[in-house]
């Protein structure tokens, strides 16, 4: 006598294909949006020149000074006031990095000289000034 097999058995598995289909498509958008959200909100036009030098990003802090005179340093907005604290907090991790300064076209020396000044009680040793080429 044969045993008959029961045609209404439950799988006992989890089926993880829309799962994994949805995380991909998430991954996809983080990706896309995320360069998008790392962009500065401040617009700089800096000063063009006929020949610059190059240096390694990685290793630098970037201050944006806009022709309103508002300060952002790697991407972040803050007061001038504020700019002693941030970067003694961004140089505890690496003295030795450079400040690079993206000033805009128009914007006025005095500004700029004031920022370093800042920079340096903070413990700055190094700046650049960031230009376009022509």
């Amino acid at each position: 006598m044969r045993l008959k097999a029961k045609k209404n058995t439950v799988k006992s598995e989890i089926n993880i294909a829309p799962f994994t289909d949805v995380v991909l498509v998430l991954l996809i958008i983080f990706m896309i949006a995320t360069p998008a959200l790392m962009q500065s909100k401040i617009n700089v036009n800096l000063p063009k020149v006929e020949s610059a030098d190059s240096e390694s990003a990685s290793t630098n802090i970037e201050a944006l000074i806009s022709e309103d005179g508002i300060v952002a340093i790697d991407g972040k907005e803050i007061e001038l006031s504020n700019v002693e604290k941030v970067i003694r907090n961004l140089l505890k991790e690496d003295p030795g990095k450079s400040i690079v300064i993206k000033g805009d076209v128009k914007v006025e020396y005095d500004y700029v000289i004031q920022f370093m000044d800042r920079a340096k009680k903070a413990g700055a040793r190094k700046f650049a000034l960031a230009v376009d080429t022509k």
